[in-house]
């Protein structure tokens, strides 16, 4: 935990969980690169392989995945205190923004005003997307090699998007290898370093 949290963790939190709330456009997926950077790369409440590895499990939970990135995070940095607070500034801006816009929800359907905004913003998501999982993929890349990465994209990508299979059934799967992966390596390194070992 760096420096930054000591002393204000909670409004810290607030802070955080409240834009992400805001400007986390498209729900879901599109929130994740803007936790990142509030969890990550300003506040460095945590390393980038650790939250991948939360990110993974979340993903294989039910529910929303950046309510749950949320009560993660708060629950790591002040508990279950910490967890209520992360959630309800995550969830509470954009909440009452909806409420307040329902009023207007026919209008701003059809207005050529919003429709830009919509169409403008979703460049920008697919960049952040696109960044965050260029850097996931490097990682993966020093962790797994160029042939296994490969090989782990291409069975993904079948299972997800051919099969298809659930994406927490795939996720479970691959979190179940992860657990011996090292020790597979390990084994495979010893055995081809044994004398007659290389065929």
């Amino acid at each position: 935990m760096s420096e930054q949290t000591i002393g204000r963790p909670y409004a810290q939190l607030a802070w955080a969980m409240s834009k992400t709330g805001i400007l986390g456009y498209g729900g879901g997926p599109s929130v994740i690169p803007l936790i990142r950077y509030e969890a990550v790369t300003r506040y460095r409440w945590m390393e980038d392989e650790e939250f991948g590895e939360i990110l993974a499990i979340a993903n294989a939970l039910p529910g929303p995945i950046a309510t749950k990135m949320a009560a993660y995070l708060g629950y790591r940095l002040k508990g279950v205190l910490g967890s209520i607070v992360a959630i309800l500034t995550h969830i509470l801006p954009s909440a009452i923004a909806m409420i307040g816009l329902l009023a207007f929800v026919d209008y701003l359907s059809n207005s050529a005003v919003v429709q830009g905004m919509i169409v403008a913003v979703m460049p920008v998501i697919s960049v952040m997307l696109g960044v965050m999982a260029y850097e996931f993929v490097k990682r993966a890349y020093k962790g797994l090699g160029k042939i296994m990465l490969v090989v782990f994209c291409g069975i993904s990508f079948v299972l997800l998007q051919i099969v298809p299979v659930h994406p927490a059934i795939v996720i479970v799967l691959f979190l179940g290898y992860g657990a011996f992966h090292y020790r597979i390596v390990d084994r495979w390194k010893a055995k081809a370093n044994k004398p007659g070992g290389e065929a």
